[in-house]
C-alpha cells in the first residue's frame, strides 16, 4: 500500500512523535530516514536523544542528509518516516543544490513508492519576517516545498501542542 502522509506544524509541537505513531501503524519494522547533519555538540545531542528515543526492534535508521530521493528508492519495502524536510533543505541550501529540482525530484519518487512514506516538515512562516535574505530565502523555500508535498500526499496534518489536526 503506497501512502504518503506529512506532518507539519511549529518547532516542538509534537509532529514527529505523532508521524512516528503513524508510520509504525504501517507495520514494522520501519525505516527511520533521518536529515540531520550534526554540525556542533548540540545537534550530536539532539541527534543521540532522537535515536534513543527510536532504541529497539521497531526501527531500522537510514541517515542521508541530501540524497533524500536514493534513501526513498533504497529503503522501499518498509514504512519510512522522513524527518524532517526542513532539515533536508537546509543541507541542500547550504551545499547550494537547486532545492526546486530536489523538491521537484522528491514529489516524483513519492509518487513511485510501493510502501507508506510518513514525512516531517516545519511551518516556519508563521512568525516575523526574517531579517537576512538567507534566512527569508529559507522561509520562502520551505513554504513552497511544503505546499509541494502537501498537495502530492495522501493526508496533511497540522500540528499544535501536541494535537494534530487532519488538513486533507
Amino acid at each position: 500500500m503506497s501512502k504518503s502522509i506529512l506532518f507539519t506544524g511549529g518547532a516542538r509541537s509534537g509532529k514527529s512523535r505523532l508521524a512516528e505513531a503513524r508510520t509504525l501503524q504501517f507495520g514494522q519494522p520501519a525505516t527511520y530516514i533521518a536529515t540531520a547533519e550534526a554540525w556542533d555538540d548540540e545537534m550530536k545531542a539532539r541527534i543521540a536523544a532522537h535515536q534513543a528515543q527510536r532504541a529497539g526492534h521497531a526501527w531500522r535508521t537510514h541517515a542521508e542528509p541530501r540524497d533524500l530521493v536514493g534513501a526513498l528508492h533504497a529503503t522501499d519495502g518498509t514504512p519510512r518516516l522522513v524527518d524532517c524536510l526542513t532539515l533536508w533543505l537546509t543541507n541542500i541550501m547550504l551545499a547550494e543544490q537547486d532545492w526546486q529540482a530536489e523538491g521537484r525530484a522528491l514529489i516524483d519518487a513519492l509518487a513511485a513508492q510501493t510502501a507508506p512514506v510518513v514525512l516531517v516538515s516545519n511551518e516556519v512562516g508563521m512568525g516575523i519576517v526574517p531579517d537576512n535574505r538567507l534566512a527569508r530565502d529559507f522561509r520562502d523555500a520551505a513554504g513552497i516545498l511544503n505546499q509541494w508535498v502537501a498537495t502530492a500526499a495522501d493526508e496533511v496534518h497540522f500540528v499544535a501542542a501536541g494535537l494534530s489536526m487532519r488538513m486533507k
